[in-house]
């Protein structure tokens, strides 16, 4: 699997996008920085996922309970942990949902 960089405005980590099958996966690695850079980046890479055939990968040191409360209802989240400690969160579409995602609002309060 080749892992293509990306430009995606608002971020302040690298962005990666490959293909899963069908799916057109984007992946980004937060897990060295500290508040806000992962809720920053999480809502600059949801605002690609606007169809059921694209995934959002966030790799993280922790689970983002600040984002996953903020967003949780708007996508699809499943999270796995990574032998190293890390946690994956994958974020997918959710129709009639992700489009009400307030993807501006990059705070954090948790």
């Amino acid at each position: 699997m080749e892992k293509e960089k990306v430009i995606v405005d608002g971020a302040t980590v690298d962005f990666y996008k490959y293909k899963d099958g069908d799916m057109e996966v984007y992946e980004f690695d937060t897990s060295r920085c500290g508040p806000p850079e992962p809720m920053v980046n999480a809502m600059a890479g949801l605002k690609l996922i606007d169809s059921p055939n694209k995934k959002l990968v966030m790799i993280n040191h922790k689970k983002p309970m600040g984002l996953l409360d903020k967003i949780g209802e708007n996508f699809n989240i499943t999270t796995k942990e990574l032998e190293d400690g890390r946690v994956a969160i994958e974020f997918t579409y959710k129709e009639g949902e992700s489009e009400k995602a307030n993807l501006d609002d990059a705070s954090c309060h948790g």
